[in-house]
Formats: C-alpha cells, structure tokens, sequence
C-alpha cells in the first residue's frame, strides 16, 4: 500500500470513507494529500501545481456534497489529481498518465465519480449546467451542480456564454471559481483585473468577513441569514463595489472572496450555500503551487515542472548540452529573427507564451509578442485583423487546441485570404497528455478548407525555411505544422531559404514500393530503410512537406514508376496525406494499390510517446514490418 505511511489518507478509499472524518481532522488530511501528491509527481511527472493549489477544495466539495449522486465536474483536469485520489484512485495515482495507467485529467469512463471529462479549458459551466438543466427536467430537485473552474479557465470564451445562459435557466447550480492569477503562464484580459478588484476591496471584504462570522451560529439563524443576504446581496454588492461585480451583473448569487486553503471554513461555507437553489458564484482564493515552496515561487515552470526533488522542490534537469534544440525553441528564435528585420511581423498565443517559445520574442520585443489568454478562437480573429492591415502575424497554437477555432479559420480567415501564418506546434501524438492533446486532427480539418496552404516540417531547418517562406509569401494563409519535443540535430543555423509551394522532394530514389511520408514521419521512414533494404527491398522515399497544395507531378511520377504506395503520417488516415494521395491516384487510368500507415479511426490513450507510436504502427520498425510483409504477400 503506496499511502500505508498516511494516518489518514490511508483510511480513504472513496469520498463516503472522507465523511467519516471530523472536520477538525480535515487540515492534516490536506497536508497528508498534498504530501503525497509531491511525492509522487516528483518521481512521476505531471500536472503539479494547479492540483496542489486545489486541495482543500477537493476534500471541502467531496465532504459536503453526495459525489457521485452530487455532479462534480473539473476545469480544466490540471486541478483534479486530490480528488482522484480521493475517489478510489490513490493506489492507482503512480501509474498517472503513464502507459495503459489512469488518466492525468477527469475521464468519465475511469471513474463514476469523473462526471465529464476535461482536458480543454473553460468548458466546465456548461457541461454541469446541461446537467442541471436535466435533472431539473427529469424532476429531481434535490441534486447539486458543482463546477470547479480555475487556473484562467474562466477568461475563455466559453465560459461567458455559459454565465451568460445559466442565470435564466434557473437551475441549481454552484460555480467555484478557483482563482489563482494564473493559467500556465500569468493571466491575462480584463477578468484577472475584475476578479483583483473584488478580491482587494477593503469595503467588501469587512461586510463579508462579518457575513461569514454570522454564519457559524446555530442552523435556523444561519439560514435566515442566508436568504436574507441573498435578497440583499445585489443591494449590497453593488454599493461596495461600484457595480464591478460581473457574475452579479449576470444574475449571479457571488460569495468571496474566501481563503481557498482553509478547508475547515471551506467545509462551514460550502454547507451554508449547499440549500440555496439556483446559480451561485463562490469565489476562493488560492496559490497555485500550495505547499511546495519551488512551485509558489515559481509558478509558469512548476505547472508541470518535470522530476523534481520532493523535499526541496529543486528540479532534476539532464544536460541539454550536444541535444538537438527543441522545435518550440527553433519557433521562438526564428520568429525573433524575422521580426528583427521586418517591424510588422507579430506573434500571437492564447496562453501558451512559455509553451511555445514565444518568449524569446517577448524579451525583446514585448509589444510584438501578444499573449490574448484562453481564447483561441478570438487569438485567430484577431490574427486574421492584424493581417488585414497589412501586419504579419504569426499565430501560434497547439494543434489541439486549434480545434477549437475551425469556424475562425474557415470564416475569418480562408474566406477572406488573409495571409495569417498559423504555426501548429504539438502536431502528431503527444504523449501522456493523451485523447485531449494528441495533434492528430489537424491535416484532416484543415486541408478540406479552401485557400489554406498546410505543411509539414520534417526537421528544424524544415520548420525554419518554411517560416521565412510564410512570411514571404504573404498571399494566402498558411499553417506549419510540427511536433513535441527535440529536433533531429538538424544544421537549422544557416540563412533562411524560401521553398517552393507545393512541392515534395525524393530522399531516396528505389524501384516498386514507393513510401511517401509527411513531417516528422519523414525521420521513422528514414530508420527504417535499414530494414527494408535487408529485407531485400529498394523503396522510394518521397517526402511531400506540402499537404496542400499537393504535388500532382510529383505524385504521377511515382505512381507512373512503382508498384505500391505506402503513405505515412502522424495523424488520422481518414482526411489526411492518405486521403489526399488516394484521391490523386484513383483518378488515373491505371491506378495503384495505396496503403496507409497512420492512426486508425480511434481516439489514442496516454503513455510515453515510445509506446503509443507502437501501438498506432508508426515505429521505425512497425514501418518497415508492415511495409516487408505487404511485399512478401
């Protein structure tokens, strides 16, 4: 037993064994959870500082609501890892987003007590609210609707339009804002400053200290209390804070701000607004990284900081000294390079300045490197408005995340030519961040968007030719995908050359069986021709780089030479390289068998980027198996 040495967590298998507890023991069970959570991200990275900010809401909302009956749903699953562990999952919390192990984000099919699943942010108000909205229609009046949303979640768009909705549904629900001041990087916008404004108004703060010290008497007088503040909350609210409040002024009950690490008053609070029904707002403050010293003071990297010494927080780094760069850091270097020569050139994020790399640009040119928050669908808009007058915007955003703003791209963007240069980083699988953050997607969506031009980097110097031919060709938007991780040690220092549009290139000239491979596929083609060759085989490797515009000459050239064609990708056969290159090839008079090695029609579960490239087939030696044994047949 992994929790054998905790007196109390030891004792806890699921939120009833919580309940057993006096809330006098809650303070040490806290301590005991964030205990273990630092001990074993530590040897078993993860998402560490949200869910050590989040303790004491998960043990305050488990003790006092009827979970699973109760809906609990977390925003975004960084937050989550205490109540995983309280809800049957701390045996289970070492093999946390490893290979075949649990999930490092709320999964409904792992557990009854995981309402909904969250990976993206600021989905949270709405999904509970459909379910309040459900069970209010079902007749049950008697649930509870919780919602925890925090770490800069609730400055996404989608979570104002679900504010926005809820007041008038009138359905029960309760909302906490988990309000650390952060997401990844510091927020951003005008919500960070509003919840500021709350939080520090002296005025505010004394009425609702003596409010809370109200509510410790005896239950009838604490509930008249209640419904009497929650007459005069608007009243009241609105004096205090000159009408500053925006989930008053959305219709609202707002209580807070409250100490988010004092799980006792927690528990004394969330069993005061347990019997009001309606939409209630209930505003904690916390510190992201509660706990370990390391990660309260250094919140950006401690969010998910890697192996890290569980008693003095210092990281474990390995030395990056002779490693290829990472291909973030190819983004960010490069990007500041042409922006040293050309003033209109921008790079915009929504919320990911560290992640991608933009803050190379930033340290230099802070004004040119725009961080717009959670908020990818407005970070393509205004992207796509830049350009418009005449800027060079250079838009970053994970390709998962780009989902989220298909419209923008289609509507705003492609419709109108505007030559915005999306750069897709996180392309391809992703590792143990799993469903909700493999790459995968992208050449599927995009390339059935007219007036899109996508590629592919096969390495660093890929990524950097094919920004400076972006930023060069400014006619039509453009998107460079590429993926996690460290490059290949390519030599990307040289001067930026502009590639052809369109075009493929053959690395290896052969006979028969033609592999044709898009991106960081290119590199597994590569390692596996050892293989094939001693297999006896002489394949043609073509490297596209191009997904659209698709190199028809080139494409008939080798359909005209070769027997087969195998096509390799790191994202979904259904819309991708292989749909492209199928479509091509069944229009000839003589078309040839077309084969595709990429990821089946399924959703990839999380593990270590090794394993999930075996699974999926996209090893160097899957590649050459699959492709040896299509010969042999």
């Amino acid at each position: 037993m992994r929790t054998s040495k905790y007196r109390y967590l030891s004792q806890i298998n699921s939120p009833a064994d919580l309940r057993k507890l006096q809330v006098s023991e809650l303070p040490k069970l806290c301590e005991e959870l964030r205990d273990y959570i630092i001990t074993e991200t530590a040897e078993n990275p993860g998402h560490l500082g949200s869910s050590l900010g989040a303790v004491e809401l998960a043990v305050a909302i488990h003790y006092v609501f009827d979970t699973p009956h109760d809906k609990l749903v977390w925003d975004v699953g960084h937050q989550a890892y205490a109540h995983k562990i309280l809800t049957g999952r701390k045996e289970q919390f070492h093999t946390n987003r490893k290979y075949h192990g649990i999930s490092g984000f709320p999964k409904m099919s792992e557990s009854e007590y995981d309402a909904f699943g969250t990976g993206h942010s600021s989905t949270s108000i709405s999904a509970i609210l459909g379910m309040a909205v459900a069970g209010k229609m079902a007749g049950d009046d008697e649930s509870n609707y919780i919602a925890v949303i925090g770490d800069g979640s609730m400055g996404g768009g989608m979570a104002f339009e679900a504010l926005n909705h809820a007041a008038e549904t009138k359905a029960n629900v309760l909302i906490i804002l988990n309000d650390n001041k952060i997401a990844i990087d510091k927020n951003v916008g005008a919500m960070s400053r509003n919840l500021l404004n709350i939080t520090s108004s002296p005025g505010y703060n004394r009425a609702k200290n003596r409010l809370w010290n109200f509510l410790s008497v005896s239950k009838p007088i604490r509930n008249r209390i209640l419904r009497f503040f929650s007459k005069m909350g608007n009243a009241i609210k609105g004096a205090i804070l000159l009408g500053s409040n925006l989930f008053q002024a959305l219709g609202f009950r707002y209580f807070g701000p409250v100490d988010g690490h004092n799980v006792e008053h927690l528990v004394k609070v969330l069993q005061g607004l347990k019997p009001i029904k309606g939409a209630r707002l209930l505003h904690a403050i916390t510190v992201k990284g509660k706990g370990l010293t390391a990660a309260e003071q250094n919140q950006t990297t401690y969010h998910a900081p890697g192996k890290f010494d569980p008693d003095t927080g210092e990281r474990i780094s390995t030395s990056e000294a002779g490693q290829p760069p990472k291909y973030q850091d190819v983004f960010g270097e490069t990007i500041l390079e042409l922006a040293k020569q050309d003033e209109r050139v921008v790079g915009i994020t929504p919320a990911m300045a560290t992640g991608c790399s933009l803050t190379i640009l930033g340290k230099v040119f802070p004004d040119r490197a725009i961080d717009v928050g959670i908020a990818e669908q407005h970070a393509v808009t205004f992207a796509a408005g830049l350009a418009a007058q005449g800027m060079v915007p250079f838009c970053n955003i994970y390709s998962s995340f780009l989902q989220r703003a298909y419209d923008q791209i289609i509507h705003d963007v492609a419709l109108q030519k505007l030559p915005v240069i999306f750069c897709v980083d996180r392309a391809g699988l992703v590792g143990e961040d799993g469903a909700t953050h493999h790459g995968v997607f992208d050449m599927a969506f995009l390339r059935s968007v007219p007036n899109m031009i996508i590629a592919a980097a096969m390495d660093e110097n890929d990524l950097r030719n094919l920004m400076y031919t972006a930023y060069r060709h400014r006619e039509l938007p453009f998107a460079i995908r590429y993926p996690r991780g460290r490059g290949v040690g390519a030599d990307w220092h040289q001067p930026m050359q502009e590639l052809e549009i369109g075009k493929g290139r053959v690395l290896q000239q052969g006979k028969d069986i033609a592999v044709i491979s898009i991106g960081k596929m290119g590199q597994h083609v590569q390692q596996a021709l050892a293989p094939m060759r001693a297999a006896g085989l002489n394949p043609t490797h073509v490297d596209m780089r191009f997904l659209a515009p698709l190199d028809l000459q080139l494409l008939e050239e080798v359909a005209a030479t070769h027997k087969v064609l195998f096509t390799v990708e790191d994202g979904v056969s259904h819309g991708g390289l292989f749909s492209a290159v199928t479509e091509v090839i069944a229009q000839r008079p003589t078309p040839i068998p077309v084969i595709p090695i990429a990821i089946n029609d399924r959703f990839v579960e999380h593990g270590d980027i090794n394993s999930l490239y075996d699974e999926c087939g996209l090893t160097p030696e899957k590649i050459a198996e699959k492709i040896i044994q299509y010969n042999i047949l």
